[in-house]
């Protein structure tokens, strides 16, 4: 076999693993303590969350455990970053579980950007809303409603929503359990 066929062989593999679908969720056993029990992780309910946004930018993911349960992270705009004008003068990237914003000119305050934004990790909490969050696109108005949550393993492993809209950096991401998302049809 040639060099060049391996390598198309090689891409054509890659090409396939990432057009395969998400996995598909099982449906969440509930326990006695209000917790809930999917696919060996406890997702523990911490406080009900709702939001109208704009989507700044989306990231699909598929290694590490953090995959295994959120496969999409959604950058997020709300209260002036809603505007899709405003959020246009904005370049907005994801990666590695973050989100980063630079502009030559901000329209806002830097920590008005800060704080009208998030990166949030979704987490599908049934087969409708994994579909739901497939079809987002980035520039798209959504509403989304569900709890931010805990996530732990047996072999304690953790991952904890941010409870407030006002931090930055390291731990301030939302960790959602999406119960209902809908895409605005503007």
């Amino acid at each position: 076999m040639s060099r060049a066929t391996r390598f198309f062989l090689v891409c054509l593999a890659i090409s396939f693993w990432w057009l395969l679908p998400f996995k598909q969720h099982h449906l969440a056993q509930t326990a006695a303590d209000g917790s809930l029990h999917l696919d060996g992780y406890r997702v523990q309910p911490l406080q009900d969350f709702q939001i109208d946004a704009l989507v700044l930018s989306r990231e699909d993911y598929r290694l590490g455990c953090e995959a295994q349960i959120s496969p999409t992270d959604l950058a997020l705009g709300w209260g002036p970053l809603g505007d899709a004008a405003i959020a246009a003068k904005i370049h907005f990237s994801q990666g590695g579980r973050w989100y980063h914003w630079q502009a030559e000119q901000p329209p806002l305050p830097p920590r008005e950007i800060e704080t009208h934004s998030a990166n949030m990790h979704m987490i599908p909490a049934s087969d409708t809303v994994a579909h739901s969050l497939a079809a987002v696109s980035a520039g798209e108005h959504i509403h989304l409603s569900g709890k931010l949550v805990q996530v732990s393993a047996a072999d304690g492993w953790r991952w904890t929503s941010s409870l407030s809209r006002e931090d930055t950096g390291a731990g301030a991401c939302e960790l959602v359990w999406v119960e209902r998302l809908d895409i605005d049809s503007q």
